[in-house]
């Protein structure tokens, strides 16, 4: 394999991602969706309710739970259940790098099948792996740039609105965890996912809505994170990492296998 081809493919996808800005507003809503919510039930609620969390007596269990955990015990009962909340809503900031990367490779395969421009590159030396590496990596990192960013702006408000200790409580492990282990191997998962039908078909729709299988689990977490029939601990978030990588070098396997140059050339017109 030639990292100088994929380096140089990579720059190529980067840049064609500068003309398309808009590509990225599925991932920049699910991102702000994921910010906003625990404002609006861990501050605003409150404050025009008059209630605070810490009076109501259907948390006060909330409480007591999240202080097990280690260095939660300083906070206040107030701040403890809005961390909770916080941490809990990460999750959902998970989707947003997800929706990111499934937008970015769909179109990144079926968008120059399209415009014509992917069989140039295929009668270059290029190998199909280093070909769907560069286009994995090319929608793979700025999703991930994104949840840098989603989560730097979650810690400015935490930290300008909510209580003290809230935004100190989401650097801890688990919340980490969730983010950068999890989440970007969730992306990483969509995106192969995306890339491996794109090889196939000339619909962006199609591997899109393939894609967008990785959302149900995510999407099940939360809910049972708030039901409170389900805590996402550390040994958990690194057996899901694990068991997302193992996917992960399937799935770029499969669409090895998958994306018959051929084909592309002949019968894609």
């Amino acid at each position: 394999m030639s990292w100088s081809r994929v380096t140089a493919l990579l720059g190529k996808e980067l840049t064609d991602l500068r003309g398309r800005p808009g590509i990225f507003f599925p991932g920049l809503f699910t991102g702000a969706v994921a910010i906003l919510l625990p404002v609006f039930v861990a501050i605003l609620v409150p404050a025009f309710t008059g209630e605070r969390l810490a009076d109501s007596a259907d948390l006060r269990i909330a409480v007591e739970f999240y202080r097990q955990q280690p260095g939660a015990r300083a906070l206040a009962p107030e701040a403890a259940i809005q961390a909770s909340l916080f941490q809990q809503f990460l999750v959902l900031l998970v989707l947003s790098p997800v929706a990111a990367a499934m937008s970015i490779a769909a179109y990144s395969v079926i968008g120059e099948k399209q415009a014509r421009t992917l069989e140039p590159l295929l009668a270059t030396p290029l190998t199909t792996f280093e070909l769907l590496l560069a286009k994995t990596l090319g929608a793979f990192l700025p999703a991930l740039a994104l949840s840098f960013v989603c989560f730097a702006v979650d810690l400015a408000v935490a930290g300008l609105f909510a209580e003290p200790g809230v935004a100190r409580a989401l650097l801890t492990p688990r919340p980490l965890g969730v983010l950068f282990l999890m989440g970007p191997m969730a992306s990483l998962t969509a995106l192969s996912l995306a890339v491996c039908v794109s090889a196939r078909v000339n619909d962006a729709r199609s591997a899109q809505q393939l894609a967008a299988l990785v959302v149900l689990p995510i999407t099940a977490l939360l809910i049972a994170q708030i039901a409170g029939g389900f805590v996402v601990t550390l040994p958990f978030i690194l057996l899901i990492t694990a068991g997302l990588a193992l996917v992960n070098v399937g799935l770029l396997r499969l669409g090895v296998s998958l994306f018959d140059r051929e084909t592309i050339l002949t019968r894609w017109k």
